[in-house]
């Protein structure tokens, strides 16, 4: 397939989760990806990171994230290692990092250090809490962002202890959020000639994920707190419900599928009731609604509320991890992808494919590069 980033080059210093994230994005759409290593150091540290290993200094976290890259074994600290860090750069279109917010300017990798070797490089920062603020110091991670901007305050049940989310999906976000600034000025360096510095932040992009939340608080002081069940704070019904065997998620956002459950679940009578009526008496009556539909919910088994209202009213089943991937549909539309490994079990690992397609066809991935593996 044509891969629409092929190419382009990019430098990456980065360990770990959102950096690599980011950047694994950018080589599943075709860019050649090299990741700056430090043989001494053992490299990034997620090569380190178990339980799971295959072979040495390398780790199935770590093929998690630098699927289809390439890897330099570069000592940034020293003279020979910097030399060829930046013969790297003069033949690249971006240069990226995940390091604490102060350590760019002290390792010259901002576009002010930089541009003199190629004036058309993006510089791109992905950073705890940004650089260039009291916090530019500090370092932090994915969950530290939940607690802070609120996501854990939003999470849970309402008599339940705060609650973070199940993955790490600051991280991720924060990632995409710097592959697709990274990509934007890549566009406008190449019609100007000139780059610049991009900046991302996980503490930036998690608050900015509050989003509608957020909006209400600060037009209409309007505090949003958690619902039992992860109930939608102003819908309903749009929560978790009871079915025989578990547990789904019923999402009837507009009238027209509030009517649709009601006939296909076979209770057109509450439709009449004035309790909910509307949007507005279903969300005043709540507590009502969700006995009531508990109730009706727990006379089937969940996938047999599938088989009812599958794909005419937004339902879905609540699954564990192994239920999520062994998911017949996650097959039909190739998510789980197979790339050849000489130190797994079999020569090969089993990995989620890119979420993107080009012309409906999924980018095929390769696994993530030994330390100093470089492309012929």
């Amino acid at each position: 397939m044509t891969r629409p980033l092929s190419g382009v080059r990019v430098i990456a210093v980065e360990q770990y989760g959102a950096g690599p994230y980011g950047s694994m994005l950018l080589a599943d759409l075709g860019a050649t990806v090299i990741k700056v290593e430090n043989a001494a150091t053992g490299g990034d540290v997620s090569r380190a990171t178990g339980p799971h290993f295959l072979g040495d200094g390398d780790s199935q976290f770590f093929q998690t994230f630098s699927k289809g890259k390439q890897s330099a074994s570069i000592d940034l600290k020293s003279p020979d290692g910097r030399a060829a860090f930046n013969a790297l750069l003069a033949g690249s279109d971006a240069l990226i990092n995940n390091l604490r917010g102060d350590q760019p300017r002290k390792l010259g990798l901002t576009y002010d250090a930089v541009k003199a070797i190629n004036p058309r490089l993006v510089c791109a920062h992905l950073s705890a809490y940004g650089r260039g603020n009291s916090r530019e110091t500090w370092p932090g991670y994915d969950y530290l962002m939940q607690a802070e901007a609120g996501f854990m305050g939003l999470s849970g049940e309402p008599d339940a202890p705060p609650t973070r989310l199940g993955v790490s999906m600051v991280d991720f976000m924060t990632g995409t959020m710097m592959a697709f600034g990274t990509v934007s000025a890549i566009l406008g360096a190449r019609a100007t000639g000139i780059g610049c510095d991009v900046d991302v932040a996980l503490f930036d992009t998690a608050l900015h994920q509050l989003s509608y939340p957020a909006t209400w608080y600060l037009n209409a002081g309007d505090q949003v707190t958690r619902l039992p069940r992860g109930a939608h704070p102003s819908i309903a019904p749009s929560q978790s419900f009871k079915t025989r065997d578990g547990w789904a998620m019923l999402m009837c956002q507009t009238p027209k599928f509030w009517e649709e459950f009601c006939r296909r679940a076979g209770r057109a009578d509450l439709l009449d009731r004035p309790e909910f009526k509307d949007i507005p008496a279903r969300r005043d009556n709540r507590q009502l609604l969700s006995d009531t539909l508990d109730a009706l919910l727990s006379t089937r088994t969940t996938a047999e509320w599938l088989s009812i209202l599958g794909g005419h009213v937004p339902f879905a089943p609540i699954t564990n991890l192994d239920q999520a991937l062994d998911n017949p549909f996650v097959g039909e539309i190739g998510m789980v992808e197979t790339v050849d490994h000489p130190d797994a079990a079999g020569g090969s690992l089993r990995l989620l494919s890119s979420p993107i397609r080009i012309n409906g066809e999924r980018p095929r991935g390769v696994r993530a590069p030994k330390l100093g593996e470089m492309a012929e």
